[in-house]
């Protein structure tokens, strides 16, 4: 039988860098890297006379990384975990890849790698499970630093230089080099610095512990507060973040996570009226406008309920959320990029940031140096949701373990088991442990919000148990409706019926409400039924779904579409922040007639509706099926969920869990069991160390 014959890479694609040659271009040819991986590789290169190219492959895979979310690139297992960019089947292990040892003893030689023998901890190592690429070694809170420091005068572009720069902790011996080697990680050297600045800044907070805490009037407010419920996790969660300065509230959705926001709140001003102080200031804030909104609207909705005297409730009424962007003064252009920062802090007394599993490492870095050592961060998110489209998986590299269970140290449990009135479990906290990060991390773990068949399958994919996912799916038809078919060989009125019944019938609804100017009632129709998929084109992307949800209405509704692009009824979906109008990037809003021939735009925020012209409105677009990614911070009614091909590298875990958990009383899922089994298989991969330096063994030496 002859070999499949090589097809040679098209040499007008985009995705080539013509010039590259050696290495480099063997490896541009496959998928494997990028044209601007491969144009950075070169520039470097040529800037610190380099002409390895084993070099300059590791150099350009060090790039690779962060535009794929990875913060390093681990030298001994990127052969067999590297992916290409391209359709084409490519066996990525038959390339040309350098043997490690040799590979890294070869940049341990070069002026483009700074080495660095002791700067991370024994532990199992970037985020995926198993690998264990980190070699032992150290890291201190005198690691976090602010800049890699000023290039020596006369020097070459990374002569060596020692620093200090002002308000880092302890930059001595850093140098300019653009890249860090640790054992067989490699990193860009600006994510070497934010995950120990980020690991040593998060460790700095969790250290400290508040010594004017009134234990019993903590001990009363969280009874008065939880009532029955003051021996569960939410109770426990709001306790650990008033006795530490660092906490992280994480739950799926309907766990209570914003509730106990409210009352954490509530709790601290308590503790401040006791002492006779003014009340903290808080500042309330999520990666983007619409979790923003959100999160202030949950928490204003909390305050009208909760037991608290009248000055507490109007604190919780007065306050107001933001971007992260906004709490640390974006200046775009500017040098330093924010106003707040290591020498210019946050005068926040607490800082709350809602799903932070979208927060970058480089916004967390940011974030984590402007806190005031004196004050609180309250991290709020799920950590087994989708990450940051950048570079990072903070949220899921700080929970770490407690994901499995509490890793909270005997002193902090006692203090909790006072503050709450129920025995705290030890988890797998090592007894006589001192301390730590784990003290203030509590995951929620009751869900009070969609059914119990739900709740059974994003625990099973979370858990990552594909059996126990598919038994689920099956279980509860009433709430679960799996159509065991490949979405793309469904076509027009092949369609699975359930799908174009739900999106005609919540069409419809919308609609007749737009028509007959009902603003509230049309919006909160906007919210019976959504398709998510996980691509944006293609056969089982957005605008194919979109394209096919429209024919289906032209069929059955009267009259649908003819008034124009405007049309009563038509969903809209916000694409960029408009502060002016408080509209936010994923906000959702429906078009309204307000008379014979005119129309307007409407919204909602926190139960009221707002109305706008729609010449106002700068970028929206439709809506009547939405990627995954934007619909996170949302739920529906009723979700259908379109699963791309098994082979898709968007189909992971975190996306599945993430998709299934935006619906909230029924889920339609359109996908054939092998993608299930490939997403709740494939947890995102994302290369980071922050774990291993927040979770490994104690620094030595």
């Amino acid at each position: 039988m002859s070999a499949e014959p090589v097809v040679a890479p098209d040499p007008f694609a985009g995705r080539l860098a013509l010039r590259a040659g050696g290495l480099l271009r063997t490896f541009n040819d496959a998928g494997v890297l990028a044209a601007a991986d491969v144009h950075v590789a070169r520039r470097l290169e040529r800037l610190a006379g380099e002409d390895d190219e084993t070099v300059a492959l590791a150099v350009a895979l060090a790039v690779r990384g962060p535009r794929l979310g990875h913060t390093c690139v681990d030298l001994a297992t990127i052969r067999d975990t590297a992916t290409v960019d391209t359709d084409e089947p490519v066996d990525v292990s038959a390339l040309p890849w350098p043997e490690p040892v040799e590979w890294v003893a070869r940049l341990a030689g070069s002026d483009l790698v700074a080495i660095t023998a002791s700067d991370v901890v024994d532990a199992p190592g970037p985020h995926t499970p198993g690998r264990s690429p980190i070699e032992p070694g150290a890291i201190t809170a005198s690691d976090a630093v602010d800049a890699p420091g000023p290039q020596a005068a006369g020097g070459s572009p990374f002569t060596p230089v020692a620093v200090t720069a002002s308000g880092a902790v302890d930059a001595t011996g850093l140098d300019a080099r653009p890249l860090r080697l640790a054992g067989t990680v490699l990193y860009l050297d600006r994510y070497w610095s934010e995950e120990r600045q980020v690991a040593a800044d998060l460790e700095a907070l969790a250290a400290q512990v508040p010594g004017d805490v009134d234990e019993a009037l903590l001990a009363q407010g969280v009874r008065r507060l939880f009532g029955d419920q003051a021996g569960g996790r939410q109770a426990l969660a709001a306790a650990a973040a008033v006795l530490r300065r660092f906490a992280v509230v994480g739950g799926g959705p309907g766990t209570g996570k914003t509730t106990t926001v409210a009352r954490i709140v509530a709790l601290l001003a308590e503790q401040a009226a006791a002492r006779g102080e003014p009340a903290p200031l808080v500042a309330l804030a999520a990666p983007t406008g619409k979790a923003a909104a959100r999160l202030q609207e949950a928490v204003h909705e909390q305050a009208a309920a909760l037991d608290v005297g009248d000055e507490v409730r109007e604190q919780l009424l007065g306050l107001r959320a933001s971007t992260l962007h906004r709490l640390l003064g974006w200046r775009p252009g500017s040098h330093s990029r924010f106003r707040h920062h290591r020498a210019n802090r946050l005068p926040h007394d607490v800082v709350v940031v809602d799903e932070t599993s979208m927060v970058s490492l480089s916004l967390m870095a940011r974030l984590a140096e402007a806190v005031r050592l004196g004050a609180r961060l309250i991290l709020v998110g799920d950590p087994g949701q989708l990450t940051s489209i950048e570079a990072g998986a903070v949220l899921g590299d700080i929970v770490g373990p407690t994901t499995d269970g509490l890793r909270i140290a005997a002193s902090t449990r006692a203090r909790l088991a006072a503050a709450t009135g129920a025995d705290v479990p030890s988890g797998d906290s090592p007894p006589g442990a001192e301390a730590g990060i784990g003290d203030g991390i509590v995951i929620l773990d009751r869900v009070h919000r969609y059914g119990g068949g739900i709740g059974r399958l994003a625990e099973a994919i979370r858990r990552g148990d594909a059996g126990a996912a598919l038994e689920a799916l099956a279980a509860t038809p009433d709430e679960i409706a799996w159509i065991d078919a490949d979405a793309a060989a469904t076509t027009g009125r092949d369609a699975p019926v359930v799908l174009r019944t739900g999106a005609v019938g919540a069409a419809r609804a919308v609609i007749a409400a737009a028509r007959a100017g009902d603003a509230a009632t049309a919006l909160q129709s906007l919210g019976a039924f959504r398709l998510l998929c996980a691509h944006r084109r293609g056969p089982y992307g957005v605008e194919t779904w979109m394209g096919r949800i429209e024919g289906w209405l032209a069929e059955g509704i009267d009259g649908f579409g003819a008034e124009g692009e405007w049309y009563a009824g038509r969903p809209l979906l916000v694409l960029e922040n408009d502060y002016g109008l408080q509209l936010y990037n994923g906000d959702t809003g429906v078009v309204i007639a307000t008379a014979p021939g005119r129309v307007s735009a409407a919204f909602e925020r926190q139960g009221d509706v707002l109305e706008f012209r729609p010449a106002r409105l700068a970028a929206v677009d439709t809506v009547y099926a939405m990627t995954v990614h934007k619909s996170q911070g949302s739920q529906f009614a009723t979700a259908a969920v379109v699963l791309p091909d098994p082979a898709s590298p968007l189909l992971t875990r975190e996306l599945l869990y993430t998709a299934v958990t935006r619906a909230r009383e029924r889920l339609i899922l359109v996908g054939t069991e092998e993608a299930v089994r490939a997403a709740v298989a494939r947890p995102v991969a994302r290369a980071s160390g922050l774990r291993a330096r927040l979770w490994g063994e104690a620094p030595s030496g």
